[in-house]
């Protein structure tokens, strides 16, 4: 009995130092890091949409480049309205799971 305790506690610790292809250390933050640059990445779309609209209002920006532009601050708005519905599910689960 002791000797598998001994095995699974190496085997978890083991499991910390697993490497390979995508997996290595990433010393450039964390997940509140990472949510600040999406959401800054989404910020800057959706600004990159409204000036191509307002350049092509003024007759400075070519009609391809404003569609480009605003169907990837479109994109980009769905995606983001895809997350926060999936966040509030994860939290109204956690909320319901008993004590």
């Amino acid at each position: 009995m002791d000797m598998k305790v001994a095995q699974a506690a190496q085997a978890y610790a083991n499991a910390g130092k697993v490497s390979g292809p995508g997996m290595a250390a990433r010393d450039n933050g964390g997940f509140a890091d990472m949510l600040r640059q999406a959401s800054a990445d989404a910020v800057g779309s959706m600004k990159a949409g409204e000036t191509a609209t307002l350049q092509a209002a003024t007759g400075k920006a070519d009609l391809s480049e404003v569609v480009t532009a605003v169907s990837n601050a479109e994109a980009t708005l769905q995606t983001v309205a895809a997350l926060r519905d999936r966040v509030i599910s994860a939290y109204q689960e956690i909320i319901r799971m008993p004590i």
